[in-house]
């Protein structure tokens, strides 16, 4: 992974938001589901935002293949990718993603890489941000 760094790519873990500010839940397991309340317990969903300014690699959570969050602070920033990462919640992948000056942005291209070797395996694209943060 150090060499994906060193190259100015970052890992990133991406949610995809549609027209609503709720995930879809139909298709994510009961695994992925837990997750994903532990992450928004006793948090509101706000307005969904395109470009993520500035994440740490180390603050993302894969959810499962089509789903991603980015911790910062006490807001937690959902993304539900365009078009699943196929394997991303084995563990064996991470996504890597290639910032732009803009930070992190609806549509930009996460690629999925494997863990071990940094071979690209696939890819993604990044959708809107769901800012998930205390109620009141």
């Amino acid at each position: 992974m150090n060499a994906f760094r060193a190259a100015g790519f970052g890992v990133a873990v991406l949610t995809l938001a549609g027209c609503t500010t709720q995930p879809p839940q139909a298709s994510r397991s009961a695994e992925a589901q837990a997750e994903f309340q532990k992450l928004t317990a006793g948090k509101v969903a706000g307005p969904a935002i395109t470009c993520l300014p500035s994440y740490r690699s180390n603050d993302m959570v894969t959810i499962d293949d089509g789903t991603v969050a980015f911790k910062n602070g006490r807001t937690v920033y959902v993304n539900h990718l365009l078009g699943e990462c196929n394997g991303l919640r084995s563990g064996f992948y991470t996504l890597v993603t290639r910032s732009s000056g803009s930070g992190l942005c609806r549509g930009d291209i996460a690629r999925v890489a494997d863990v071990s070797t940094g071979m690209v395996v696939g890819s993604c694209a990044v959708g809107d941000f769901v800012p998930y943060t205390a109620a009141g």
